[in-house]
């Protein structure tokens, strides 16, 4: 993206921070309108789940948005060609792409940035954005980088050509990798990205001969690299830190602000939109975006709908995050949330003589075998842990068992894990948590 293009783009979209709520409200009809009418017309799937639901060209702009057909995750994959409207795009083709592992081919026919989800067995679901959806999402996850500052601010500041370290999942197409690399490219910053699966050795050594001003990244990540700090392995000097890809509690936020003394702010985003709020005080809770999405909660259950991704229209699609709206406030006009719950893992720690190394929930969800259905880490000591696997077959476990083993042994010698001892156990089924109605992908052991 052009430079004083991304720069008067960013000016536009803060300046909908100033907004009355009524106008916001205003302008996120617009849009809405724009593109449901869009996927009505351009989508095969829309079009006919909207005219089954009694919606037509003539009354699109006056049905509420409550009366629309929701979708999910299933649904997408299920009928991905016909909800996307590019006719030069397929599911399969996104598959052959994906597997085709070559970091160096960013984009699909050069217009096409896709991101996979990080769900944990089968077919990952895939979410297309075009150059113009990409720009939009990138000049929204920059205003909520650089939220609460003033354009000289922000002006100041990358004049100085920013120092951004990036500590997170970054070994395959991430949305949030995928995002800030291109949006530190975008604001011609210097970048540093630190893969979870990296030892913590090199952690340290990478991270003082980069030198950064702000750091983003997993929010458990982050606190290793806070440890690592406050243990004086590490000093850093940064003025902003940036928590996303999980949930963020407020002590988890203070011991930010006390270990590396600075702002924090909170960045909420999903595979299906990249760009969904920012929370930069606790006490105010996390806006959500209203002129890049609209959000509905029902019974506590989430559901999108993109205003700025044509290629890959989502009206009324639900996210397995959990939330509560907040009442308004005077100072922005966007609708607040609070209770943000979604996935909160715990790290899976070993030791060997004296030295600490961790195994982390992203770093091992990547298990895509034939027959396995489902998985859950379990440790068992200092050394140790286990998989409950599901199965659909169980004359096939066997073959099933050999290949985790070969996969897990290449993850824990990429983390110099060689000493810790790893067990399968076949179970019946893998329940989700009663909290929060999902999945956890690692537990505690008994």
């Amino acid at each position: 993206m052009n430079y004083i293009k991304l720069l008067l783009q960013l000016y536009h979209l803060k300046r909908n921070t100033a907004m009355t709520r009524k106008d916001m409200i205003v302008l996120q009809q617009k849009k809405l309108r724009k593109i449901l009418k869009y996927a009505y017309y351009h989508s095969e799937y829309y079009h006919k789940t909207f005219t089954k639901a009694g919606i037509t060209a003539k009354n699109i702009n006056r049905i509420p948005l409550s009366k629309f057909p929701k979708i999910n995750k299933t649904t997408l994959i299920q009928n991905f060609d016909n909800i996307v409207t590019q006719k030069d795009l397929s599911q399969q083709e996104l598959i052959d792409f994906d597997n085709n592992k070559n970091k160096y081919k960013k984009t699909f026919k050069k217009k096409y940035h896709i991101v996979h989800s990080s769900g944990s067995t089968g077919k990952p679901a895939y979410f297309v954005y075009d150059n113009k959806a990409w720009e939009s999402m990138l000049i929204g996850v920059i205003r909520a980088a650089l939220w609460d500052m003033s354009m000289p601010q922000i002006l100041k500041y990358l004049f100085k050509k920013p120092r951004i370290l990036y500590i997170a999942a970054t070994d395959g197409r991430y949305g949030g990798a995928m995002a800030v690399g291109d949006g530190i490219e975008g604001v011609k910053g210097n970048q540093l990205f630190i893969d979870i699966n990296m030892p913590l050795k090199k952690w340290i050594e990478k991270t003082k001969h980069f030198r950064p001003d702000m750091i983003v990244g997993y929010s458990s990540a982050i606190k290793i690299l806070g440890e690592l700090v406050e243990s004086g392995k590490l000093d850093v000097n940064v003025f902003r830190v940036i928590s996303c890809g999980e949930p963020l509690n407020n002590n988890l936020r203070q011991y930010f602000k006390k270990v590396f003394h600075s702002d924090v702010i909170n960045f909420y985003g999903a595979s299906e939109s990249l760009v969904l709020g920012v929370e930069a005080d606790f006490s105010e809770g996390m806006y959500l975006f209203d002129d890049m999405n609209y959000i509905e909660v029902e019974n506590g259950n989430m559901y999108v709908t993109s205003l700025y991704n044509y290629v890959q229209p989502l009206i009324r699609y639900q996210i397995t995050d959990r939330l509560k709206i907040k009442k308004n406030n005077e100072k922005h006009p966007f609708i607040r949330a609070e209770n943000i719950v979604g996935r909160e893992e715990d790290i899976l720690w070993f030791e060997n003589r004296g030295k600490k190394e961790f195994l982390h929930p992203l770093a091992i969800e990547g298990f895509c075998i034939e027959g396995l259905l489902d998985y859950q880490f379990r440790q068992l000591s200092d050394n140790s842990f286990e998989m409950l696997a599901q199965t659909s077959n169980n004359s096939k476990n066997s073959n099933i068992k050999k290949e985790i083993l070969s996969q897990m042994k290449k993850i824990l010698n990429e983390k110099h894990l060689e000493y810790v001892n790893f067990y399968i156990q076949f179970i019946e089924e893998i329940l989700p948590d009663k909290k929060t109605g999902k999945k956890k992908l690692i537990v505690k052991g008994e």
